[in-house]
């Protein structure tokens, strides 16, 4: 018997991001949404700052460099929130 395994492609094809959540589109078709909420320098910034974003890590991550931000898709398709760091809980 044989099992067929199933590599998704993990990388990022596109950000969407608005007041209210950041969606991320996988090269595989998914696409995965979550609270802007989650994610606190994000939620800080103004629309501008968030619009400014790059593919990083080979197209696994994405950075924010106005803010000093960044998130992978394996950690949105985990459903992990931001690590807190000592700045955003003031």
């Amino acid at each position: 018997m044989s099992i067929s395994v199933n590599n998704p492609d993990l990388r990022i094809l596109d950000v969407h991001v608005d007041a209210e959540k950041l969606s991320v589109d996988l090269m595989d078709g998914r696409s995965v949404s979550v609270p802007l909420a989650w994610y606190p320098r994000l939620f800080r910034a103004t629309p501008q700052q968030r619009m400014n974003w790059k593919i990083a890590g080979g197209g696994h991550g994405i950075h924010w460099p106005d803010i000093d931000e960044d998130l992978s898709a394996e950690g949105l398709l985990q459903g992990l929130a931001a690590p807190r760091r000592l700045v955003d809980a003031e």
